[in-house]
């Protein structure tokens, strides 16, 4: 329907003797339509909301623009650029790079991102030295891609290499297939790679095919590059504020891992810390009916139990309650300690009544993981793994079965079934190992390792928030 408005509206403007640039076109129309893919370098559904490099950038355009910003997402790689050639779209944004041979189909704007092409493979899998070491070898890219035209390109100096094209997969899916052996080798770029290496730690880079390829938006060809000149304009000033330079180390930095370092100073944070805090998180967790060491272990994991902690999409505290979770707890301020972790509690007693709800006869015990997740992830994307673990023959009233479904839907087979889409399940997945393994010790330290027990076994906490619930208790009323 839009793409009608867009034609009728260039119509009519040229009956009045005016023909609209593409810029006046998009201003006329109140929207920016954009092309996309759901990936985790490009646009996906985040607890907060759409998030993603790409989406962050284009928002921004959109709101440069004053207009609405509205997204089209493609099926398949190829899709992107037949979007903006037929005029579906005004722009493709999604990580695509700099080529020649689509330069001849589309204009592209300026490069906003830097990137070279890996090759990658197994650690236990001897390491090629050039093209020529990967003749014989399976060796899959996704279908459509630049890393296609590297690899006919390469063929210059190993004229027998051969290669297969998933037209289906997404980059990190065949990175997958690496790493479970199915697949020797796979080019990707180097900013999917910075993500997906600490899922994958047994992936290694054997070397670069390219270097300093430039991701770019891809317009239509039109000789009319107002929209083109706009859209520099944005980028520069971007650029010169810092704003790119933060939403790249935003989806791009490493994130830390739950090892011996980590340990340590959470059992020294334990000590120091935790003293602080401690009246909070046990009021907190009398009225959710949550055992207070494990409100505490996600305390913990989501700000290290500092209440000044604030991430770049804005959310806010020791719990790390996003604005909009913030005013749905009704927290007025979240960096007051006690504020943030009755908000918190209330939150995670939120996800598991409305998990309860659904699955009335779910454990305790796994009601509680699941809701960690659906904390981290969203409630939408819990209800897409238990759908993805239903599909598998698993059970999705049991948290070990519920766990093995999150990282499909970074597969695109999955996620482009699921309602919410992509997320990175992974993550999601780490997150509650991580505050397991808090609250394990947390335990350890307060009772000893003799009188541990799971949270939601008899005896911790004596009255579960859903047994609350089902007796008629308003848990946060007064």
């Amino acid at each position: 329907m839009r793409h009608v408005l867009i034609i009728l509206l260039s119509t009519l403007l040229a009956t009045c003797g005016v023909k609209p640039t593409l810029l006046e076109e998009v201003r006329a129309l109140g929207e920016l339509r954009v092309v996309t893919r759901n990936s985790p370098i490009t646009y996906f559904i985040g607890q907060a909301g759409p998030e993603g490099p790409d989406y962050d950038l284009v928002r921004g355009f959109a709101d440069h623009l004053g207009v609405k910003l509205v997204l089209v997402e493609a099926d398949r790689f190829g899709d992107l650029l037949s979007a903006v050639e037929s005029g579906r779209a005004h722009l493709a944004a999604a990580g695509l790079t700099v080529t020649a041979e689509r330069a001849r189909r589309v204009d592209f704007g300026p490069p906003y991102q830097q990137v070279s092409q890996s090759l990658v493979h197994h650690r236990g899998r001897k390491a090629p030295r050039s093209p020529a070491d990967l003749v014989g070898q399976r060796l899959q890219v996704v279908a459509n891609s630049s890393y296609v035209e590297t690899l006919k390109a390469a063929r210059g100096t190993a004229p027998d290499l051969a290669w297969t094209e998933d037209p289906t997969a997404d980059a990190g899916e065949i990175l997958d297939r690496v790493a479970r052996g199915e697949v020797d080798y796979t080019l990707v770029d180097s900013n999917l790679f910075a993500i997906y290496q600490r899922y994958h730690p047994e992936l290694r880079v054997a070397f670069n095919m390219t270097e300093g390829d430039a991701l770019a938006w891809a317009f239509q060809r039109r000789g009319d590059r107002s929209l083109i000149d706009e859209a520099a304009a944005y980028l520069a000033g971007i650029r010169a504020s810092g704003q790119l330079a933060h939403v790249m180390d935003r989806y791009y930095g490493h994130k830390a891992t739950f090892d011996y370092a980590g340990t340590r100073k959470f059992m020294r944070d334990y000590q120091t810390l935790l003293p602080r805090y401690r009246k909070h998180f046990e009021a907190a967790a009398e009225r959710a009916g949550i055992d207070w060491r494990l409100i505490a272990a996600v305390g913990y994991q989501e700000s290290h139990w500092n209440p000044d902690a604030v991430s770049p999409k804005g959310a806010q505290g020791i719990m790390m309650l996003t604005p909009e979770t913030a005013e749905l707890m009704g927290i007025e301020n979240p960096m007051d300690a006690g504020q943030s972790i009755v908000g918190g509690s209330k939150y995670l007693w939120r996800m598991k009544r409305r998990i309860a709800k659904l699955a009335p006869d779910i454990p305790d015990q796994d009601l509680t993981w699941m809701a960690l997740a659906a904390y981290n992830m969203g409630f939408g994307h819990l209800l897409d793994a238990r759908q993805v673990t239903k599909a598998n023959g698993g059970n999705p009233d049991r948290w070990v079965d519920v766990k093995e479904a999150l990282p499909l839907l970074m597969e695109h087979r999955w996620y482009s079934q699921a309602r919410w889409g992509y997320v990175r399940g992974r993550e999601t997945r780490a997150y509650v190992r991580n505050i397991r393994n808090y609250y394990d010790i947390l335990v350890w330290l307060e009772d000893g390792p003799e009188d541990y027990q799971e949270p939601g076994q008899p005896g911790k906490p004596p009255v579960t928030a859903q047994e609350k619930e089902e007796k008629g208790t308003d848990l946060f009323s007064g």
